[in-house]
């Protein structure tokens, strides 16, 4: 690549392009239009829909999306499911948030307040006490308890921070796919909230599986956007997978989690395969897609990467009209929110 052009190690084939800031990518938001609640109705939702080829956006609603989806098309899906990953101390001073089981006694852990989890401090929760083993360079603690800790009982879905409240009871069904399988997201893949069983069903559709990790929750700090480091996050595609990709004249990415898992693959093999393993890959303007032909997303926080990702993949001027077109139009935003279908 020549001197002066960014180029990202492990971000996937990039074309030549000047500088890109993390302030290219915001815009203003009212906050009314954050949906901190879903709605009663998972397909209920209204789908802004973008023509790449033509520049044209559309009104319409989810359960429209039948209506372009070819026979031949492959819906993507991640069938990741979350957990209870937030954890608060008996006496209620401590906040535990669990990013990777180590094992199923011993926690990587982002927490809060880190003054009272230096080395060698103790926390309980549940009448488990976890002790610090090490304080990792990123301010991530690891934490071994003295026996395992019921995730059931004292575990918390870490909600997005934008909703402004904590997790009910109610988020325990309605803050996962109906098509969850694989447990250890710490985020859910929004874009799959939309669906039910009976919409899914009659549409050509395969699985894979990407763990959304504490990335989602990290803002971009850095003025250029090629300096940003992304969190690895394990996926895992399966050979039934593989072969339906093969096949289909175009591949549809449930979600930037399906996209991110897809575009791995076929950086790292050439084309979509049966593989596992983690990817931080980052995809922003510039990125030469190799696996997706068109993409269904929620609409994503200013300034961070997935807004990047989307667009690299209608491009930021195209993307930027729409995002002021959906809040001209008063769509719900985030992860509750409505959802885009960039085609």
């Amino acid at each position: 690549m020549t001197k002066g052009h960014p180029c990202v190690k492990n971000a996937g084939r990039f074309h030549l392009f000047s500088a890109v800031l993390t302030t290219d990518f915001d815009y203003p938001l009212p906050p009314e239009l954050i949906a901190s609640q879903p709605l009663a109705d998972r397909a209920g939702s209204r789908m802004l829909v973008v023509h790449r080829d033509r520049g044209v956006i559309e009104h319409r609603q989810f359960r429209d999306l039948p209506e372009f989806i070819r026979s031949d098309d492959l819906l993507v899906l991640n069938n990741t499911r979350v957990v209870p990953a937030r954890f608060f101390s008996d006496d209620g001073t401590r906040e535990v948030l669990r990013v990777e089981p180590l094992t199923p006694t011993l926690w990587r852990c982002m927490v809060k307040p880190g003054k009272r989890f230096k080395l060698g401090h103790t926390v309980s929760i549940g009448g488990c006490t976890g002790t610090v083993k090490d304080v990792l360079e990123n301010g991530d603690r690891v934490i071994e308890w003295d026996q395992i800790v019921d995730e059931a009982k004292h575990g918390h879905l870490a909600l997005p921070h934008y909703m402004n409240r904590d997790d009910q009871p109610s988020d325990r069904e309605r803050y996962q796919t109906v098509y969850a399988k694989t447990e250890g997201a710490i985020a859910a893949p929004t874009a799959g909230l939309h669906f039910t069983p009976e919409l899914l069903a009659g549409l050509p559709h395969a699985f894979v599986t990407l763990h959304v990790g504490v990335g989602t929750f990290q803002p971009v700090k850095v003025e250029k956007i090629e300096e940003h480091q992304m969190h690895a996050e394990s996926y895992f595609v399966t050979a039934e997978t593989a072969e339906s990709v093969a096949k289909a004249s175009r591949v549809i990415a449930v979600g930037t989690t399906a996209m991110r898992t897809l575009e791995t693959v076929a950086r790292d093999h050439g084309r979509v395969v049966a593989a596992s393993g983690s990817t931080d890959i980052f995809i922003y303007p510039g990125y030469e897609f190799r696996a997706v032909g068109a993409l269904l997303t929620n609409f994503h926080l200013p300034k961070s990467t997935l807004m990047m990702l989307v667009s690299a993949f209608a491009t930021k001027d195209l993307i930027m009209q729409a995002y002021e077109e959906a809040i001209r139009e008063r769509y719900r935003f985030f992860s509750y929110g409505d959802c885009m279908l960039i085609l």
